[in-house]
């Protein structure tokens, strides 16, 4: 039971970190890459690609961070690890990273998206002014970076996390060190 604990927190992590630094330093920046520009599709739809594919992200998140606290929950009881003030912290703010990416933060962008080329939800044109353009503009560049700003915290987060993951204390709380003396 102790390995299948291990195995399955490991995996998690290392799912989690590397769907992360994928997403972040190969995905992301695809849909506004030369080639798809080469596409000739109108500069609204690489938008609205990534805004589908940040969702996604975001759902994925949530899932890892939840699958990584019951990890932690299970060595606590299954194995009397003590629970960390800092890993159990980290994990329960990278949970709630997630659920606050996809409920506020992806749905405002795709709004300003959304506004930001005159395209009404059902990606139908609708008169705009300029001004409202350019806010929406403005703003969505503001929600962006501080997602991305986010993004490389979670990052960070995430290497740690991996790093107790793969390397775990040896005190365990029910068996004293004392015992095993020769």
């Amino acid at each position: 039971m102790i390995l299948v604990i291990r195995f399955i927190g490991v995996l998690n992590a290392a799912i989690w970190l590397g769907a992360s630094v994928f997403f972040t330093f190969a995905a992301q920046g695809t849909f506004f890459s030369p080639e798809a520009k080469a596409t000739g599709l109108h500069p609204f739809w690489p938008g609205v690609f990534a805004q589908l594919m940040i969702g996604k992200y975001f759902h994925f998140q949530s899932i890892c961070a939840a699958i990584a606290i019951a990890h932690l929950l299970a060595e606590w009881v299954y194995l009397g690890r003590a629970l960390h003030r800092l890993t159990t912290g980290i994990l329960v703010g990278l949970f709630l990273v997630g659920l606050l990416g996809g409920l506020i933060v992806q749905p405002k962008m795709k709004e300003m998206h959304f506004i930001k080329y005159s395209m009404g939800p059902q990606y139908k044109p609708v008169p705009m002014t300029p001004e409202v353009r350019l806010e929406a503009q403005a703003m969505f560049s503001r929600w962006h970076a501080v997602a991305m700003s986010v993004n490389v915290v979670v990052l960070g987060c995430l290497v740690f996390y991996f790093w107790r993951v793969t390397h775990p204390p040896d005190n365990l709380r029910f068996v004293g060190s004392t015992k095993f003396r020769s």
